[in-house]
């Protein structure tokens, strides 16, 4: 069960999107429980805990440059968020490798994400 409101919820995912786009590791991390399990969306798998999802962030970013801006949010029936965003990925020149929407699905445990799951956006 997630223990924030919604507002609570929503503000805190919009924190972490934008800690994400400006590449703000320790902010992102400390919104994590330390044993967060987290989609390898790049190269694929799960990631596990902060060490891990550090190393994760740093060789993604060396390689490419993601933007994720959230554009909705709901509540899932069991309880877990799903934002929609608009995702944009580019090569360090700043050609678009892709741009498309997709859906992240967020479980919280103790007021921190334990949890992100990525699922095709619906169209």
């Amino acid at each position: 069960m997630n223990p924030l409101e919604p507002a609570d919820v929503q503000d805190q995912l919009a924190n972490l999107y934008r800690a994400f786009n400006d590449r703000d590791l320790s902010n992102l991390l400390a919104a994590m429980t330390p044993d967060v399990a987290w989609p390898n969306g790049w190269e694929g798998g799960v990631v596990h805990g902060h060490d891990e999802l550090s190393d994760y962030w740093q060789r993604q970013w060396a390689e490419i440059e993601p933007t994720v801006v959230p554009t909705a949010f709901t509540t899932e029936a069991d309880g877990r968020t799903a934002v929609t965003v608009h995702q944009v990925v580019r090569d360090k020149t700043g050609n678009v490798l892709s741009d498309h929407q997709v859906l992240h699905i967020y479980r919280f445990a103790n007021g921190l994400v334990a949890q992100m799951e990525i699922r095709e956006s619906p169209r």
